[in-house]
Parts: structure tokens; C-alpha cells; sequence
């Protein structure tokens, strides 16, 4: 247990340091997207940065709960159930997804991303502590650590709500500045953006599953508690 604290204290000083850089970083340069209308929460990184700052924090106080408070095991269970809800809805699938649509399209044309411009903004390590190192960490938690999935059908209901409120935030953000979060939606017509707004929450399932599967791969599939039999 000492060992998993001090690798999720590792990852939770990553993180934060991570965080803080691009408040700094993006502070500092006035040409930076996040000086204008919905600032660096309009973006998936940054989103995805806090989440995964979050998660590990949660991971942080679920370990210290289990070493220093071991008679509080209701405190001990909540915060366990937390981390592993955080991690199958959340954590995982949307990090990977971070991951993998960033690369996909910067090989495509990186201008559809991220211009070549925030080069001179942004260093090279802080892109990469944003839209790289993020998928490792994520695989050493996994198997480094057990997570309970939930049901498949909450799960993916969960984070599908999350993907249809990020995506109702990205269409405001136009509505109400006329400006689009990435220059990808800019070169897309209704029909586009419908099908790529879909196709992108569509992606998301295989990663939820996708964590699922290599936890049952790594841990086992965890037994389900037997039901109740009804008393005549």
C-alpha cells in the first residue's frame, strides 16, 4: 500500500505541475486561446488535465484513508468507490481519447489541431506532458492498482453525458463568440460537424471497453455479490 501512495503522490505531483505550467505558460502569451471568450476551459486538454489532477488526488486520499483510518471503513469504501467510478467513466476513457484523436489528426494535418504557431508558445515537453504521458500513466494505474467497473450501461451512459455537455459547450462557445475551439470545426458544415460530433462520443465506447477489458485481463472479472432470495 505504502508503494501505490507514493506512485499515485508521484503521478499527483505530475499532474499539478503539468496544470500549473500551462496556466503559466498560456498566461503569459496574450495570442493564446485562452484569452478569449470561454478561456482554457473550452478546451479538452485543459479539461482532461484537471480530470486526471483530480483523479489521482482522489487516488491520494483513498490510500491515506486505508493506511491512517482503517476503522473508518465507510469513509474507506466511499472513497474507493470514487476512485474507481472516476477511473472506468472518466479518467480512462477520456484520457485515451485525448491521446489518440490529438495524434490522429496532428499526423493528418496539424494545423486542424494545433498550429504550428503554438510551437513558439507552447515548449515541446508541456505538449507532450498534455497530450502524451498522460496514456502511460493511465496504464500503470491500471495495472498497478484494481478497479470495480460499474455496469456497462451506467458507465457508458455517465460518459456519454459528459461528452454531450462538453460538445453543447463547444457549440455556445460559437454561438455566442463565432469562434471555434479547434480549426478542424471551422472547415466543417452542419452535416460535418453532426457526423464528427457523433463519431467522436461513438469512439469514446471502445475505450470505456477497453479499460474494462484489460482489468479483467490484469485482476480477473470481479465477482458480482449473489442476489437475495425472496423470503415466502
Amino acid at each position: 500500500m505504502a508503494a501505490v501512495l507514493a506512485l499515485h503522490l508521484g503521478f499527483l505531483g505530475w499532474n499539478v505541475f503539468g496544470v500549473y505550467q500551462n496556466l503559466e505558460v498560456t498566461g503569459v502569451a496574450q495570442s493564446h486561446g485562452a484569452h478569449t471568450y470561454g478561456g482554457r476551459w473550452k478546451y479538452l486538454t485543459f479539461i482532461n488535465q484537471v480530470l486526471q489532477t483530480v483523479f489521482f488526488a482522489i487516488c491520494v486520499l483513498a490510500d491515506l484513508a486505508q493506511l491512517l483510518l482503517r476503522k473508518k471503513k465507510k469513509l474507506s469504501s466511499f472513497l474507493l468507490q470514487l476512485r474507481d467510478g472516476t477511473f472506468a467513466i472518466l479518467a480512462f476513457p477520456i484520457g485515451v481519447f485525448v491521446v489518440t484523436s490529438f495524434w490522429s489528426i496532428y499526423a493528418y494535418d496539424r494545423e486542424l489541431v494545433y498550429p504550428k504557431v503554438l510551437d513558439s508558445i507552447i515548449p515541446q515537453w508541456l505538449n507532450h506532458c498534455m497530450h502524451t504521458v498522460v496514456l502511460p500513466l493511465l496504464l500503470i494505474e491500471l495495472f498497478a492498482c484494481s478497479h470495480r467497473y460499474p455496469s456497462r450501461k451506467r458507465g457508458i451512459s455517465i460518459m456519454a453525458i459528459f461528452s454531450l455537455f462538453y460538445m453543447a459547450w463547444v457549440l455556445w462557445i460559437h454561438h455566442a463568440s463565432g469562434i471555434w475551439v479547434y480549426p478542424l470545426l471551422a472547415k466543417l458544415n452542419a452535416v460535418g460537424l453532426a457526423v464528427f460530433f457523433t463519431v467522436a462520443m461513438l469512439v469514446t465506447v471502445p475505450f470505456y471497453c477497453l479499460g474494462e477489458l484489460l482489468t479483467s485481463f490484469r485482476w480477473g472479472t470481479p465477482q458480482k455479490p449473489p442476489r437475495k432470495r425472496k423470503t415466502k
